[in-house]
């Protein structure tokens, strides 16, 4: 066989392989496959807390994040919101980062009509604010201060949802959807001050940054990651992008694992025909 045949071969080989990888990935994100998945302790606590709120309690959904990092945070915020309007919490939106602004509004109101909340009557969004440092500590003297107006330009104080509402002591918890270290600004500013519990939903690689606040009994739980997401979506009965998308990544993994084990194998059988 000549050297020409051989690259042809080869060039083929790993066409079939992209392929192949292709199917792998895409097959979980239209067909539901439903891979093993643990929940963990974290997680579970997020929940836990959330679950016991009283009806009608006051969260913060606060979007810190840019629009680079949707895929993990817009499945995280979906499964939380799910969450809170399931329980019937008032939820009040706002952004520490601009990119985070349009997104969060999207989000509220997307979720909010999956379970027919009345924007104005169940929740609410602020807007964006920046000198995330100023906010947060405002926010803690009063929310109308900081926020006067509400995204779409409105008094808040005209809204029914804003009703007994001033600052973090009519807050039952702040649920920062970020990734980079804002959430971190949430728990030096607005928990070691004000002692409002804190929710991080942040990027898998920032879990690693909040697990040290978290063992200090600093934050409620953690939610990070699509792993977060999935495992939120479980624990809430409504398995989404998340859950498909761990599946189609548990899957690739699968797949890699069994071309190195094969790739392995026919590398060893043709080394012993070679000895022979």
């Amino acid at each position: 066989m000549g050297q020409n045949d051989k690259n042809k071969m080869g060039i083929q080989g790993r066409h079939f392989i992209f392929i192949l990888m292709a199917i792998v990935v895409a097959a979980p994100l239209i067909f539901r496959v439903g891979l093993p998945l643990r929940v963990t302790a974290e997680v579970r606590q997020v929940y836990g807390f959330l679950d016991r709120l009283p009806p009608h309690s006051a969260v913060i959904f606060s979007f810190d994040h840019e629009t680079s990092t949707l895929p993990e945070m817009v499945p995280l915020a979906e499964a939380l919101l799910r969450h809170c309007f399931r329980k019937n919490l008032k939820v009040f939106g706002m952004a520490l980062l601009a990119e985070g602004a349009a997104v969060g509004d999207d989000n509220l109101r997307r979720i909010g009509s999956e379970y027919d909340k009345k924007y104005g009557e169940d929740y609410l969004f602020w807007g964006f604010r920046p000198q995330f440092t100023t906010a947060i500590l405002a926010l803690g003297e009063r929310i109308d201060h900081e926020f006067p107006s509400d995204y779409t330009g409105q008094d808040i104080r005209s809204f029914p949802v804003m009703e007994g509402i001033e600052n973090y002591k009519d807050i039952a918890a702040v649920i920062t959807v970020g990734d980079g270290d804002i959430p971190v600004y949430w728990v030096n500013y607005a928990q070691a001050r004000y002692g409002v519990k804190i929710i991080p939903a942040v990027t898998a690689v920032m879990a690693t940054t909040m697990y040290p606040f978290l063992q200090s009994g600093q934050l409620v739980g953690l939610a990070a990651g699509l792993k977060g997401a999935a495992e939120y979506e479980m624990l809430i009965g409504k398995p989404g992008r998340a859950v498909k998308g761990m599946d189609a990544q548990s899957g690739a993994h699968i797949f890699v694992i069994i071309l190195i084990l094969v790739g392995n194998t026919v590398m060893i059988a043709g080394r012993r025909r070679k000895g022979r």
